[in-house]
């Protein structure tokens, strides 16, 4: 029996020592494959770098042949003369001033609120200029000579210009209306409302020396236009009423200063002409209050 058992222990110790050398063989086998995966995975990364190493090599290298194309040859190995270069660049730069734009100047726009009217004297006529520049009165309502431009060119100032005509209405040092193509100072008239709800226009330059009294826009009974100081604002032959037509915008008016020595009476010279005609200088008494 004993015998039996000893025969038992040693089949049973060498079937153990069997499976135990099987089981470090597949552990071996096991370590050996998953070294070899990570030796491949490093020669994958290892080309990818190297790879995109000789990229980018490549790309700086077409550029510096391109930026070495570009350059600019030096003067020595310019097969031109001297002179010849020298001609070149002054065309060149001639023609570089040349090209330049010019810069475009906006006109002004319009921002003065003015109105289309006619101007009805209190004696019975339209205040009208006609287009070689004469003022007088009209009794026609629908002439286009009676319209004009009243445009605010101050407080209380406004400008006279006829709209058919294109010219302003002024005063000059001695009281004389005259017509004007371009805006001065004696194109300014004040404009008051009366105490009879009429309208006086008075110049904004000259009045009379001693008393103060201002200088009227005026005209006859007959429709003649009147001197500035034989007008009195009393007297109906100041007082106008405008008839407005329209509201427009206007631009301003290019104030052209006259020198003060053209604003004083003695330097104005002969009376202004009223249209080619003298205007008549007598002292009237319907002229100071009729």
């Amino acid at each position: 029996m004993t015998r039996y058992c000893g025969l038992i222990r040693r089949l049973l110790s060498s079937e153990s020592g069997k499976s135990g050398e099987s089981d470090s063989e597949e552990v071996a086998t096991k370590s050996e494959h998953t070294q070899q995966a990570r030796g491949e995975m490093a020669a994958a990364i290892a080309s990818s770098l190297i790879r995109q190493k000789r990229q980018a090599r490549e790309a700086n290298n077409d550029n510096d042949r391109v930026s070495t194309s570009k350059r600019r040859t030096s003067p020595s190995k310019d097969p031109r003369s001297l002179c010849d270069r020298h001609i070149f660049g002054v065309f060149g730069k001639v023609r570089f001033c040349r090209a330049k734009k010019k810069t475009v100047r906006r006109r002004p726009e319009p921002q003065l609120k003015g109105i289309v009217t006619r101007l009805f004297s209190q004696q019975g006529f339209y205040l009208q200029m006609l287009p070689d520049g004469t003022i007088d009165g009209c009794k026609d309502e629908n002439s286009d000579y009676t319209l004009f431009n009243l445009i605010p060119v101050g407080l209380r100032v406004v400008a006279i210009q006829g709209v058919k005509a294109g010219l302003y209405a002024a005063m000059n040092g001695e009281g004389f209306m005259y017509t004007s193509d371009v805006f001065t100072a004696e194109c300014k008239f004040k404009e008051s409302v009366f105490e009879n709800y009429y309208v006086i226009y008075s110049s904004t330059v000259y009045r009379q020396h001693e008393s103060g009294r201002a200088w009227f826009l005026g005209l006859t009974k007959d429709g003649q236009v009147m001197k500035g100081n034989r007008v009195k604002k009393t007297k109906p032959c100041s007082h106008f009423v405008p008839r407005p037509i329209e509201v427009c915008m206007y631009k301003e008016p290019s104030l052209h200063e006259i020198e003060e020595k053209q604003r004083s009476r003695k330097s104005s010279g002969t009376p202004t002409m009223n249209g080619g005609k003298v205007v008549n200088q007598e002292d009237n008494t319907e002229e100071d209050g009729s």
